[in-house]
């Protein structure tokens, strides 16, 4: 039997979309980083070089990114990854480690929802929905993140109360947080967030001279990895997609 491919109508061709979101929903990359792309010229509409944010482009339009043509995105994808020790989470890495898409198997283009740390452990998503991604991300949402940790040394309650109330130098400054403190043993602690940045726990104990030996994180916006070992994923369920949804005003 022949399989008949349904055509776009002319409304949906002749349809404006900003380019950010565009390349975001194809797949490629979160809306902030389209961005970055389109500021560093790396972008082109039909052959010729954009770098104007704000850029509106049709589905029509072809559009490269860094030489490859993209199109519109046709299945959205939603992944949690337990994701082990000795793994970026990027989609390649310049020194040849072994990051999450070596882990991850599926045949569209996935990229994970913001970064743990190579040691780190724990809820990872990865997906091509650019917009729910970005969102997810961005702190006006104040998406809650509960990561366990093991320091080298107890933690005192006049440093916890410190790293709770947020903290703030000359090059770093973190949101006010929970923490709760194991009473069987003190280097043990569980960390609220709901604001993301690089390194930023290790940043706020490290302000106190603790060093952190073990970081996990236990549960991203209301997501664990309840029946996944380590290095195990699977797909989101659709109850777990629109909650996702619901928590970034997209449902």
């Amino acid at each position: 039997m022949q399989k008949i491919k349904k055509q776009k109508s002319k409304e949906e061709k002749n349809k404006y979309f900003r380019l950010n979101k565009f390349i975001a929903d194809s797949g490629v990359c979160s809306r902030r980083k389209a961005d970055d792309l389109i500021v560093a010229g790396k972008v082109t509409i039909n052959g010729r070089v954009v770098n104007k944010l704000g850029t509106k482009v049709k589905a029509s339009d072809f559009i490269t990114v860094d030489g490859n043509p993209i199109k519109s995105r046709t299945k959205l994808v939603y992944i949690l990854l337990n994701k082990p020790k000795n793994t970026i989470s990027t989609t390649s890495d310049e020194k040849g480690r072994n990051t999450v898409l070596d882990i991850v198997r599926t045949r569209s283009r996935v990229f994970p929802i913001g970064r743990l740390d190579r040691n780190t452990t724990g809820v990872l998503l990865l997906t091509n929905d650019g917009e729910l991604a970005n969102r997810l991300m961005h702190p006006k949402y104040q998406i809650e993140r509960i990561y366990k940790t093991r320091l080298d040394k107890p933690l005192t309650e006049k440093s916890a109360s410190r790293i709770a109330a947020g903290i703030k130098t000359e090059d770093f400054q973190s949101s006010p947080c929970e923490l709760l403190i194991d009473i069987k043993d003190n280097t043990k602690v569980t960390i609220v967030l709901r604001e993301g940045k690089n390194h930023e726990i290790k940043k706020m104990f490290e302000h106190f001279h603790y060093d952190v030996k073990k970081l996990e994180r236990t549960m991203f916006a209301g997501i664990t990895v309840r029946g996944l070992r380590r290095g195990e994923y699977r797909h989101l369920k659709n109850a777990e997609v629109n909650h996702l949804k619901k928590l970034t005003g997209l449902s």
